[in-house]
């Protein structure tokens, strides 16, 4: 596989944005953990137990799946939320100096056969490995990491400068060197979060609908996730994919995991294990 291809391609999808263009040099140069370091001193994960935090993540979900990429219908009070949200833990990553939501993922959990995930409900026969079907689980032991949305603002770097304002162009007068280099480690993060999440509510099995080669990428950096099922057609081409969470204490290099211990130590700090 052509690795750095296969980055600069998914540098440019709207959603993960320049997530992964930097990925690869860094994993080869050992600045992961400077980056593990800096991305707490520039960025903060924070569970959205609050109505307020809930709403503003709900407007980034808005001006990434209805404004700009039109999976789903705009509506008058600019928010995009579903029944789904009614079962799930919200978590953002906000951009400390600004307050502004760097990111948002959403953990659809289940607690009976009539809380369905997203999967099971739009693309019930997508999954074709009887085993780790979401139904053959226990339904406390399983839930869908769904609706990741990182503003175009936090996807770009000084050197997209040529796709102009009007896409998002962060203005390097406004952030640091340090701070630009940590944005494409938004969504890394935003993982990192639902793993630990999961992990400390004791959930088995983490579902996502992704691009496999979104999916290879994260193998890349020591997220393993395994396909389940073939591609099909939902907001794009996707296919089914499964991870069990505490695979990544053995599985991410040691920079991602400085990282995840720090977004855990962060999260545990505001509740995470006990109200939530």
């Amino acid at each position: 596989m052509n690795l750095q291809k296969t980055l600069s391609s998914l540098s440019k999808k709207p959603i993960i944005g320049g997530i992964f263009k930097f990925i690869l040099g860094y994993a080869a140069n050992k600045t992961a953990k400077s980056i593990a370091h800096h991305f707490s001193q520039f960025l903060q994960p924070q569970l959205a137990i609050t109505d307020e935090l809930q709403q503003e993540s709900y407007k980034v979900r808005y001006n990434v799946y209805c404004h700009e990429l039109h999976f789903l219908e705009e509506n008058d009070l600019k928010l995009e939320k579903d029944h789904f949200d009614e079962h799930s833990i919200h978590v953002v990553i906000k951009h400390k100096s600004t307050n502004a939501i760097a990111g948002t993922v959403r953990i659809v959990t289940s607690e009976n056969e009539q809380q369905k995930l997203p999967l099971e409900a739009y693309c019930p026969d997508a999954v074709d490995s009887h085993e780790m079907h979401p139904a053959n689980q226990e339904r406390t032991s399983i839930c869908e990491a769904s609706r990741l949305a990182v503003p175009a603002e936090f996807r770009r770097r000084n050197v997209d400068k040529y796709d102009g304002a009007a896409t998002g162009v962060i203005n390097e007068q406004s952030y640091s060197e340090m701070e630009l280099r940590c944005f494409p480690f938004i969504a890394i993060g935003l993982y990192l979060c639902a793993a630990n999440i999961t992990i400390a509510k004791g959930i088995d099995h983490i579902y996502v609908m992704m691009e496999p080669r979104l999916a290879r990428s994260l193998r890349f950096v020591g997220i393993p996730f395994t396909q389940i099922g073939p591609v099909v057609e939902y907001h794009g081409k996707r296919a089914p994919f499964h991870i069990d969470p505490r695979v990544l204490l053995k599985t991410l290099s040691p920079g991602y995991k400085m990282l995840m211990k720090n977004i855990e130590k962060e999260l545990k700090r505001q509740g995470l294990g006990r109200e939530i």
